[in-house]
């Protein structure tokens, strides 16, 4: 069975007044369905450019990427973008919010309006549907951006650092809660973060790129003795410490060289 991703030997640079940056060179890793896969790397070297090669908005010099084994621009598969801004319209209601998407395709339905609703009651907002997105607390906000998002029912999610604008205590919080909900939604997701802790508690595997032009520098399984894998209790497993002086490691190396 195909994986839910590929990308082989990705290359890519940037055209300047000034020349040609490279950006990304042989980049090649896979996703499995229902994986969990985190992007680490030095600031500026690329994390999120590999995000939007796979959602279509660049193409590369090199490589491929594929969804389901189809070139991605012939993929009928719906990827979800999560950005590090909620992108919420203070104009419209959290309810007129989480059904954007919708009806920008035209697919709103009974039966898509009642799923919308169902997640809003499993994740706490159900009783904001009229509230503005200024009375909502960040934490709140990113909840409600990611039920946007599954609203229209991706098979695979793109998170680009969908936590860096919040305070510590309120990202340890809604990572808990966004990486709860994606593990109980059973999708597929690719997180880009700079957050080394973050990246062990959420991922089954980390994915360490170098600086630019990036390559990938090691890929990390992460495999942790907790009875129940969420984000919070992550940070517990006595596994978690070594795991990030791996990581912390291979970034320092990296960075000295």
């Amino acid at each position: 069975m195909d994986p839910i991703l590929e990308l082989k030997d990705i290359c890519l640079s940037y055209h300047s007044m000034e020349g040609e940056i490279p950006a990304l060179s042989h980049i090649s890793f896979t996703v499995e369905k229902g994986e969990f896969v985190a992007l680490v790397g030095p600031s500026g070297c690329g994390k999120s450019t590999i995000l939007n090669l796979i959602a279509g908005l660049i193409t590369p010099e090199g490589g491929s990427v594929l969804l389901e084994g189809k070139p991605a621009q012939e993929s009928d598969l719906y990827v979800g973008y999560m950005l590090q801004k909620d992108h919420l319209f203070e104009w419209r209601t959290l309810w007129q919010n989480v059904m954007l998407g919708l009806e920008i395709q035209k697919k709103v339905t009974p039966e898509r309006k009642a799923r919308v609703m169902q997640l809003l009651e499993d994740y706490g907002l159900g009783g904001f549907r009229d509230v503005r997105p200024s009375q909502l607390s960040g934490g709140m906000r990113q909840r409600a951006a990611l039920i946007r998002t599954l609203a229209l029912d991706p098979a695979f999610l793109l998170l680009d650092e969908p936590f860096s604008a919040l305070d510590y205590q309120t990202r340890l919080k809604v990572s808990d809660d966004i990486g709860t909900i994606i593990r109980r939604e059973q999708r597929t997701a690719l997180l880009v973060t700079h957050d080394i802790s973050e990246a062990i508690s959420m991922a089954d595997r980390v994915i360490i790129l170098t600086a630019g032009p990036a390559r990938i520098q090691k890929e990390v399984p992460i495999r942790l003795s907790v009875s129940e894998r969420t984000p919070m209790s992550s940070r517990s497993a006595p596994e978690f410490k070594t795991y990030f002086n791996e990581i912390w490691k291979e970034l320092n190396t990296d960075a000295q060289a």
